[in-house]
């Protein structure tokens, strides 16, 4: 603005170069109304001022104003080049808008642009952005002189798409051709390999990414990190983030993020501390990632310093966030602070009941946690297996028959009923509820062939002193493949002592000692029940 204000003390504003800069340095620094209005005041803006405008619209994320833009110029006359079209296109791609980017390559094929560098790898990343990868492809193979970045292009629309078996297809081919990749190419790769879950195809990019002397660059360093983190290469990934000499808050996240989700939750929050030392701050990923440390090893003061953080921040009504505070509150089984929370919400979602649901079953609130599903259900928010897994855990403590079988009338209504949480649950929780009748009716229809169905069954058979149809389901059990646990044989047992069955027992009490579960409490304990109630 000093600059706009100078020109016209110097009575130069008028003079279109220097306008044509203005609207320029206007729209790259997100001043679009000054920009706007340099171009409306202008006689005859000209190809120079509209595109400065419609590069800054796509550059800034303002697809709309740009395609509004381009049409206005369009309509006046004023011929595009070799820089307005990218710029447009790329707005399409934004937007989704397959029609106009068709239009567009229309004017780029009459106008002889389709041939330049920039404009066709603009062509290829808009037809792939808008789901058609044929045509997209098509283009790309019609390129005459294809270098890494047209080849990025399309590797990277194919990566953004989980495309990763061709993207690791194209990736070979580009090096086949002689193409050298470049730091962009390695880290998109890299995310491949993770998006595969290929730890030893990584491990192989990560010699090529050496060998090309890119191991000092950050971001593929960064794509290394996530990549091992979630390849179940720990140890790698730490390695990795330990030689990056400047790491920055994305490096920080990854390897804080890989200890999460393989439980170093310790390790994690040795993670954070450091980064809090190192003049790094934190973002609201690295704080609900120590949240999840805190969570799983019951940090409770720590937790709610974490939350103060997040209020100083600003950042505490963010809805990711506070699911992750909501979850640490539950897990730490501080519920009452998990219910504010959770009753602060504008609008409450669907993880953040499951989190608050599963809580108050954990801590044997059942009343609670069934309460708490109805309400959800009147809210118009959605539930899943784990909603109904949950609540059926807790319909199964009270033994509320009623509302298991609302649940299962329900999970049948939205197509839940197949689902094989569900089924064990309902299983166990009609067991339970001595609904036997019920859960052999739903073991048949599903024809399960898990342990946990049939430990459930036997269960139900034996706590109902159908000890005969629990020792047939075990045969049919051990004949589908199926290794017993130790509660199945408990269970077991506790049939044969009702049935006075000796020989069974016998039998039962041979598997035990095969499978190792003597020395488990609850098979010594139904052993000897057993034999007592045998001998007596």
């Amino acid at each position: 603005m000093e600059v706009h204000a100078h020109l016209i003390r110097l009575g130069l504003s008028q003079d279109l170069s220097f306008r044509n800069h203005l609207i320029n340095l206007y729209a790259k620094s997100r001043f679009f109304g000054h920009a706007r209005k340099l171009v409306d005041e202008s006689p005859e803006p000209d190809l120079v001022a509209w595109s400065a405008l419609v590069s800054g619209y796509a550059q800034n994320g303002l697809g709309r104003e740009a395609i509004s833009a381009f049409r206005e110029m369009f309509g006046l006359g004023v011929k595009c080049n070799e820089f307005t079209f990218p710029s447009v296109l790329k707005a399409c791609s934004s937007c989704k808008d397959l029609r106009l980017g068709m239009q567009v390559h229309g004017v780029v094929f009459l106008t002889g642009f389709e041939s330049d560098e920039f404009v066709a790898n603009t062509l290829v990343v808009m037809y792939s952005k808008c789901g058609e990868f044929g045509d997209s492809r098509r283009l790309f193979d019609a390129i005459p002189e294809r270098n890494v970045v047209s080849w990025n292009a399309l590797f990277s629309c194919y990566v953004q798409c989980d495309f990763f078996g061709e993207a690791m297809e194209l990736f070979e081919e580009m090096v086949l051709s002689g193409i050298r990749p470049n730091e962009y190419s390695l880290s998109s790769i890299i995310n491949v390999c993770t998006g595969l879950g290929d730890g030893r195809r990584g491990r192989k990019i990560q010699g090529y990414i050496v060998k090309l002397g890119y191991d000092s660059d950050l971001f593929s360093a960064n794509a290394l990190v996530d990549m091992y983190a979630k390849a179940i290469c720990l140890e790698d990934a730490v390695s990795v983030f330990e030689k990056i000499a400047q790491p920055d808050i994305v490096s920080w996240n990854a390897v804080i993020a890989g200890c999460i989700l393989h439980n170093f939750h310790g390790r994690a929050l040795k993670l954070f501390r450091q980064l809090s030392g190192s003049g790094i701050r934190p973002n609201m990923f690295t704080i609900s990632s120590a949240l999840k440390a805190c969570a799983g090893m019951g940090f409770k003061k720590l937790g709610r310093q974490l939350h103060s953080f997040l209020i100083k921040m600003d950042t505490e009504s963010d809805s990711y966030v506070k699911v992750g505070l909501i979850d640490m509150y539950c897990k730490c089984e501080i519920m009452t602070e998990a219910r504010v929370l959770l009753n602060m919400m504008p609008m409450k979602d669907m993880i953040a009941c499951n989190a608050v649901i599963s809580g108050h079953s954990q801590m044997a609130e059942d009343i609670e946690a069934v309460s708490l599903f109805p309400e959800m259900h009147r809210e118009g928010i959605g539930f899943n297996e784990t909603t109904l897994s949950t609540v059926l855990k807790s319909t199964a403590s009270l033994q509320a028959a009623k509302v298991c079988e609302q649940v299962h009338s329900l999970s049948v209504k939205t197509d839940f009923q197949s689902d094989r949480y569900v089924i064990n649950s309902l299983l166990d929780t009609y067991g339970k509820c001595g609904q036997v009748e019920n859960a052999v009716r739903i073991f048949e229809e599903c024809k399960s062939e898990d342990l946990v169905a049939f430990t459930s069954m036997i269960t139900a058979y034996a706590q109902y002193e159908q000890g005969e149809e629990a020792l047939k389901l075990y045969v049919q059990m051990l004949q589908r493949g199926n290794e017993p646990d130790s509660f199945v044989c408990s269970s077991l047992l506790n049939a044969c002592a009702n049935l006075s069955a000796y020989e069974q027992g016998k039998q039962i009490h041979v598997h035990i000692l095969k499978f190792g579960f003597l020395s488990d409490a609850f098979a010594g304990n139904s052993l000897l029940t057993c034999i007592q109630n045998v001998e007596a």
